[in-house]
This record gives C-alpha cells, sequence and structure tokens, in this order.
C-alpha cells in the first residue's frame, strides 16, 4: 500500500479547481476508437472514503480483458485532498488514484472509473481528468445518471439510449442486465462512445456493473478497514 501525500501545488479553492479543468479539458482526445473490447489489459479504479479521519483510500485493479482474471492490484491511502463541491469531486481523490496507478506492475490499458467522463456538468468528470493527467484511454460507467435525462432503454441487455444535457448526448443509458436498472456510460479520454459501450457489456458478464468496478470497490474498502484496523 502506497501511502499519498497531496500535491504541494494542488487547488485549494473552488475557482482555481476550475480553472484547472479549463486548461485540462482541452486536451481532451475523442478523436481515437481506443483498444478493442476483451484484449489486453483493462483496469478498474475506485476510492472508499473514512468521514471521520479525512482519508480516502484507491485501488487500481487490473484484469485481463479476455478472461477478466486478476493481473495485479494496487492501493493507496492520503488525505482527502480537496472539499465537497459538487462537479469538483476528482480534486478529491485524483492524487491517490494516481498512487495507486503509479503502484501497479504491469501497464494498466484501458481504465474504467466509476463515475463519469464527458457526462459532467463541466464535461470534465473522473475519467476525463484521469485520461488526460495520464495519457491512458478512459472511459466512465456510474450507477447514476447525475443532473442529465434519458429514456428508458429497452429490456434486453445491451440495448442503450442516449444521456443528455438538453439536445447534446454526453453518453448513453446501457442495460448490461435482462430488465435490470442502466448503467450510464460516458468517454473519459482516447476512446469513442460505442467502443466505450462494448467494454462496458464485456465487462458485465454476470452483474449490472463491470467487474472491474465490483473488485476496485472491494478493494479500496479493504484497504481502509486494514489500514486502521488494530
Amino acid at each position: 500500500m502506497t501511502t499519498v501525500r497531496i500535491p504541494e501545488d494542488w487547488p485549494a479553492t473552488e475557482e482555481q479547481a476550475r480553472a484547472v479543468q479549463d486548461e485540462l479539458r482541452a486536451r481532451v482526445i475523442l478523436g481515437e476508437p481506443g483498444p478493442p473490447p476483451r484484449t489486453g489489459h483493462v483496469t478498474g479504479v475506485d476510492v472508499a472514503y473514512d468521514d471521520e479521519r479525512d482519508v480516502v483510500a484507491a485501488a487500481a485493479v487490473v484484469l485481463d480483458a479476455s478472461s477478466l482474471e486478476v493481473v495485479a492490484e494496487a492501493t493507496a491511502v492520503g488525505r482527502v485532498s480537496f472539499p465537497y463541491v459538487p462537479g469538483l469531486l476528482a480534486f478529491r481523490e485524483i492524487p491517490t488514484v494516481l498512487a495507486a496507478l503509479d503502484a501497479l506492475p504491469c501497464p494498466p490499458g484501458l481504465v474504467v472509473c466509476d463515475g463519469y467522463g464527458l457526462a459532467h456538468p463541466r464535461r470534465f468528470g473522473l475519467a476525463s481528468h484521469l485520461g488526460v493527467l495520464t495519457g491512458l484511454p478512459t472511459i466512465g460507467v456510474a450507477k447514476n445518471p447525475f443532473t442529465f435525462t434519458y429514456d428508458d432503454p429497452d429490456t434486453p441487455r445491451g440495448s442503450t439510449s442516449a444521456l443528455l444535457a438538453g439536445s447534446e448526448e454526453v453518453g448513453r443509458a446501457l442495460r448490461t442486465r435482462d430488465g435490470v436498472k442502466p448503467v450510464f456510460v460516458s468517454v473519459g479520454h482516447r476512446v469513442t462512445l460505442p467502443n466505450a459501450c462494448a467494454h462496458t457489456l464485456a465487462l458485465t458478464p454476470d452483474y449490472r456493473l463491470p467487474e472491474t468496478t465490483r473488485r476496485a470497490d472491494a478493494l479500496c474498502r479493504k484497504a481502509l478497514r486494514e489500514t486502521y484496523s488494530v
């Protein structure tokens, strides 16, 4: 497990954080298709918070994209690096997530975030932020539609509908299980939206949420528990 310090130049105010978002958002690459599903590595990242101690634990779990077997995993624990402000949540956890990714012994391949990419009020959620900082292809797969609207997809697995900000498509609602509530997929960096949906389906053979997210969620919670176990 890696212990993380908050970088000295990390934004301390909402104004500073929004300025960083504005600068980095211009670097998002949308024209690349991204790696094909079921090839190479795919990595899930997730975080767990201890609000009483103001601590966040991050996990990165690398899977073989074909078999979905675990290839490698790493965790990091650090102080929460920014106050809670809607639309700026990435600033609370990015340093710790980056430390977990850096601790991996192998290339992560595509990174799947439990959250949003372009489906964000400023079009720059965690998946986009992480992709620009690392250069890795990233997608966001969220449990809810945030502030956006959508029509319910058809019942069968694989059905989709547009996730909309007004008339702008910022992602897709994707049915990963027949008749089960959809997940909400958005592009982060260097991946197209159809490919992001294809990856999500490949990662959900048995459950609503991707295996990457399920495994990273369990690991970051375990890391948080073990950090303060007596």
